[in-house]
Formats: C-alpha cells, structure tokens, sequence
C-alpha cells in the first residue's frame, strides 16, 4: 500500500469516527429529549481547545519567549488531555443550559443557542490571548508518539484505531442510554414536558444531564480532531457545522443509533470527500459553499418526503413493570 493510500484511509477513518461521535452526542440531545441545540459545534470547540491547553504546556519555552497566544497550558500525560476535554464540555453546558433550558420554550431555545455559537466564535477571534484568535492553535503534540517511537505512517495507524476505539467507547454510551429508564424519561420529556413535570419529572435537571451528556461526546470528538490535525482554529468550527450534523442525523434517521451513524458516514464523511473531486469552477470557495447548499437541500428533502430517516426510530413496548417487551411477543410469536 502506498503512503498516501495509507494516509487517505486513515484520514477518512479519524474523520469518520469524529463525526460519529459527534453525532452521537447531538443524538442524545436532538432525538431522545427535544432540544434543538444550534451551538452543539461550541461543545466540539471547547473538546479542540481543551485537549490542546491540556497538552501544549505554557505558553511560553524556557527562555521566557512567548510561542503561542492562549492563556493557560498545561502537560499533562497520556489519557488526561482527553479526559478534560469531555468534562470541559460538559462543564460548558451548566451557564449554557441554565440560561438556555429553564425558561425558554423550544423555538426560543434554538435562538438563544445559536447566538451562543456566533458570540463564542466572535469572542475568539476578538481576543487573540484567550486562544490564539484567527490563527488558533497549532503544534499540538499527538499523544503518545513520542513514547511509541513509531515512524509517522505506523503511528497514523495507532491513532486510528484510538479514533475507532473511543468512536466503540461513545457507542456503548449511548446504547447504554438507549436500553436504561432514563432513556424513558428523556422521551417523557420530549413528548410533552408539561405532563412530564406534572408526574414529578423535573424537567430541566433532566435536559441539563441529557445536554452535558451529549456536549461531552461532542467535546471528545473536537479533541480527537484537534489532536489528529496538531491544530485547532475557529475555522474549523463555524456555526454551519452544526447544520451539517443535525442533517445526518434526520438522513440517517433519529433516535436510531444505528441510523445515525449511517447518516454520519453518509452527509459529513461522504459529502465532504465528494467535493472533492468536483472541478473547481467560479470563484475560489465556491465548491465549499456548494457543500452547505447541498446539504440544506438534503435535509428539507428528508423532511419533505421522508422525515423519519432512512433507518427510523425504532418503536418499542414495556410492560408494567418497565421493561422491554421482546418483538416475538409483541407479536405473538413464539420462540
């Protein structure tokens, strides 16, 4: 296998495993609760920026210069970079949430979120010494290359399969989610909140876990990006992200996790390698806005002619007690 076989497969296998996660994440929060999070890229952003302060050390080397602009670093060892990244997303989500979640209905909710995306990009960019502004963040160290000693293309390996393998870790997650009674109580509160409340569900306790719950996964797919690329700008997470993994969701077909993840492969995988080979035409940036175009375009088909998904949710039955009711006896079979 050539080397940049090699690279291109591994390429698509990191970015396939961060779009599912990330998906995943809005999954949680989109399909099983009813909140329609428009600043769910801010959650990736606060993974990206978290894994590189937690890896990069001080700003400034020995001699007292300074490298780069960012406020704070810190070196911390192999796995702890990523673990703080999951818990800073899910740290952001308490001022957001209490804000965003406790009073405001879900059309208002969406609002309130999206001016969260474009005031944190904004503020970024603003104030260059938070986090580097424009530029961002860069040389941030690839975990574990330096003890490995692997050549570049074995290490690119290694660090795919630590994609896909985090990628199974979020999957058992939101399985585990999917098959326990908060499960149910998520959709209680997605179907009608008010009732929800009225049998004692607190409501808003239970959107802030269900919103740190799917912010965290989002926060673990920007690290595992960020630590993939060594660099981490606003450039790389715009407002329109968020569209594009809310669409494979609804393509894919939400509240299905399989589903999901076919529409993760699908619209943000899949599209984005499709560009590429498109000839460029008009002027420069034009190919990459068409992305966005095509993706509106997919996601008001879905919602026009099929808005359960391809794959959709899947319906199922509980006994008195709570439990699951297999399909054979839901319909009389027997084994």
């Amino acid at each position: 296998m050539s080397a940049d076989l090699s690279f291109y497969i591994v390429t698509l296998l990191v970015y396939a495993s961060v779009a599912v996660i990330g998906c995943w994440g809005l999954d949680v929060q989109y399909s099983d609760t009813g909140l329609l999070n428009l600043s769910y890229i801010v959650s990736v952003a606060v993974g990206g920026y978290a894994v590189a302060l937690l890896s990069l050390g001080p700003p400034e080397d020995e001699t007292g210069t300074v490298v780069q602009e960012y406020f704070w670093g810190a070196d911390l060892p192999f796995p702890l970079p990523f673990v703080g990244a999951v818990l800073a997303g899910m740290l952001i989500s308490l001022p957001i949430g209490l804000v965003a979640l406790r009073r405001l209905r879900s059309d208002y909710q969406a609002v309130a979120m999206l001016s969260v995306a474009l005031i944190a990009s904004a503020l970024v960019v603003a104030v260059p010494g938070m986090l580097g502004g424009g530029h961002g963040l860069y040389l941030i160290p690839a975990p574990l290359k330096e003890e490995l000693g692997l050549k570049s293309a074995e290490y690119s390996w290694v660090y795919a399969a630590f994609a896909v393998l985090l990628t199974a870790l979020a999957g058992w997650v939101v399985l585990r989610i999917s098959r326990s009674p908060l499960w149910r109580v998520l959709r209680a509160v997605r179907e009608n909140p008010e009732a929800a409340d009225a049998i004692g569900v607190n409501v808003t306790s239970v959107r802030l876990t269900a919103f740190a719950v799917g912010n965290g996964l989002g926060a673990l797919s920007g690290a595992v990006l960020a630590s993939f690329i060594g660099t981490y700008a606003p450039a790389d997470w715009s407002y329109q992200e968020t569209l594009i993994l809310m669409g494979a969701a609804i393509v894919g077909g939400a509240g299905n996790r399989f589903g999901v993840l076919m529409g993760a492969l699908l619209l943000p995988v899949g599209l984005a390698e499709a560009t590429r080979y498109l000839p460029q035409f008009g002027a420069p940036g034009t190919v990459d806005a068409l992305q966005f175009v095509v993706v509106g375009l997919v996601i008001i088909g879905f919602l026009w002619w099929r808005p359960q998904g391809v794959f959709p949710e899947r319906k199922r039955t509980f006994d008195i007690d709570g439990n699951p009711v297999p399909f054979y006896a839901k319909q009389g079979a027997t084994r």
